[in-house]
């Protein structure tokens, strides 16, 4: 086998190597899942918990800003790139007063309320849709018994085989019961 002889190129007395480029490989970007959020008069803070994002340089954390979103974009931290997208937020932020700070292992959002003094309950208004259909509703001209079967006829539909068995068994032993004239449960 034989080897070829790799000439370094000569430089000039006055030319300068050029600057050795190599490509940054961010692997993969993976996706930001899990946030807290705050909130105060004047805004809504988001944390984001990333370890050692204060060692990344600060043009690697970039946030863009909507009135209704944001989104996160930390670049090459230990060789991964991480983003989350936050959508329709609850009501609409300020973007000209919006701003982010790293800290040592947090990005902090500070989204600026367009109205201040308004009470954000929720982050997003899919988060305060899907909360308020999970709240019962206290309806006072219904039977309250009829709230209970409401409730079981729920858990029957969205329930699997053992908890649809179990609640049939119960009912089976209850009629039954009654049935004896044993009032006891």
């Amino acid at each position: 086998m034989q080897q070829k002889s790799q000439k370094k190129p000569e430089l000039l007395d006055n030319e300068k190597p050029a600057a050795v480029v190599a490509p940054i490989t961010t692997g993969s970007t993976l996706k930001i899942s899990n946030y807290g959020w705050d909130k105060s008069d004047k805004f809504v803070n988001i944390y984001i918990t990333l370890w050692g994002v204060h060692q990344v340089p600060a043009e690697n954390v970039q946030v863009h800003f909507t009135e209704r979103s944001f989104d996160l974009l930390v670049k090459n931290l230990n060789g991964k790139s991480y983003s989350t997208i936050v959508k329709n937020l609850l009501k609409p932020i300020s973007v000209e007063g919006t701003s982010k700070k790293v800290k040592t292992v947090t990005v902090l959002i500070l989204c600026r309320k367009k109205a201040e003094n308004t009470l954000w309950e929720y982050l997003t208004q899919v988060e305060k849709e899907c909360k308020e259909k999970e709240k019962p509703s206290h309806d006072t001209e219904t039977d309250p018994s009829e709230g209970l079967m409401n409730v079981l006829r729920k858990i029957c539909e969205d329930g699997d085989d053992d908890m649809k068995q179990t609640i049939n068994k119960a009912w089976v032993e209850s009629r039954e019961k009654q049935g004896k004239g044993d009032t006891e449960f």
